[in-house]
């Protein structure tokens, strides 16, 4: 199986030796460990890297093992107009998400971190969608986030309130033409997830 874990706007994929051949391709020698350091200085230089391995579910394993693991959920909120939900963090647009608490499902998490990161309370999840990997540093230590994402709905366009102690400095309720140019200026990963919503 495919994966693909984010660096931002940069991306490692796990493939099979003989899939996939087009692109940037780094194929390691045998017996080689392809680490953090080297895929790093690899960006330097390209935003997409295909790492061929004779397993790639090992070869991802062994690259995990040197982050943190961290489980989230979230998703795209969408009104009875048909309007997405999206929030502005850091400069870019972005879909509410975050940590999964002690005790509590997947879909749960990504109700309450929607409340929470947007003040829209009661929206009720319609379908899984999709998997996001993404890795970053924080606060000195390297993090691997598997975002669970989903789908919910709420019939009223809520009222909205960012949660501006996340870096959160809008919300807003987006018509198709303004989820287009939010998207343009969003990650890869929302990008997907946007994707997963709309089939294509």
């Amino acid at each position: 199986m495919e994966r693909t874990i984010y660096f931002a706007d940069r991306s490692l994929t796990f493939v099979a030796e003989t899939s996939r051949p087009e692109g940037p391709v780094t194929i390691p020698a045998a017996g080689e460990r392809i680490d953090r350091a080297k895929v790093l200085k690899f960006f330097e230089n390209q935003n997409t890297l295909l790492l061929h391995a004779p397993d790639p579910d090992a070869a991802f394993d062994a690259f995990a093992a040197g982050f943190v693991r961290v489980v989230a959920a979230g998703g795209v909120v969408v009104n009875g107009r048909g309007e997405w939900l999206l929030i502005h963090r850091n400069g870019r647009w972005d879909l509410p998400k975050g940590h999964l608490e002690r005790g509590e499902s997947l879909a749960e998490c990504a109700v309450r971190e929607v409340g929470e990161e947007t003040g829209v309370r009661g929206a009720r999840v319609v379908r899984a969608l999709c998997e996001t990997l993404h890795a970053y540093s924080l606060r000195g230590r390297w993090e691997l986030k598997r975002t669970h994402w989903f789908e919910l709905r709420t019939e009223d366009a809520l009222p909205t309130e960012p949660q501006r102690e996340e870096g959160i400095d809008d919300v807003r309720w987006c018509d198709a033409a303004e989820v287009r140019r939010c998207l343009a200026e969003s990650f890869p990963t929302i990008r997907r997830v946007a994707e997963c919503m709309t089939g294509h």
